[in-house]
């Protein structure tokens, strides 16, 4: 369910190539790694702890998992609707949302760590994904 935020709504108006639903997922499938790679986010953890922090590449693996999860086959086209069409998409959203204060990075982290990491026709195609889990 969207709730809306006027700080995320000031971060699409400042970039509108992505919808705000593209940043809402951004921030789903960071919990969603976190929580992959037991990471959470405890009553004794501060936001911006480093034990919480996750590489591009780790949360791009999140957003595949995540993807396939909640969309299926439709991914690549709920993607295409968000304007998203690549891996480096993802990477402009988060530094958005770094930008915004929104999200935190480490000195380390940059729109690199984004680029080209996968193609979304094979990596978010569902059919692949179960002829390799059999």
């Amino acid at each position: 369910m969207t709730f809306f935020d006027p700080k995320l709504a000031g971060v699409v108006g400042r970039d509108p190539r992505y919808a705000y639903e593209a940043y809402e997922f951004i921030d789903r499938a960071l919990q969603h790694t976190q929580k992959m790679l037991g990471r959470e986010r405890t009553p004794a953890t501060a936001a911006g702890d480093p034990t919480l922090h996750v590489s591009g590449r780790e949360l791009l693996a999140g957003v595949r998992e995540l993807a396939l999860a909640e969309f299926g086959l439709l991914a690549r086209t709920v993607f295409a609707q968000w304007g998203i069409e690549r891996t480096d998409d993802f990477g402009n959203i988060v530094f958005n949302l770094v930008e915004a204060g929104l999200m935190s990075k480490t000195d380390n982290d940059n729109l690199a760590d984004f680029r080209a990491v996968y193609d979304f026709e094979q990596a978010l195609d569902y059919r692949i994904q179960l002829d390799e889990a059999r």
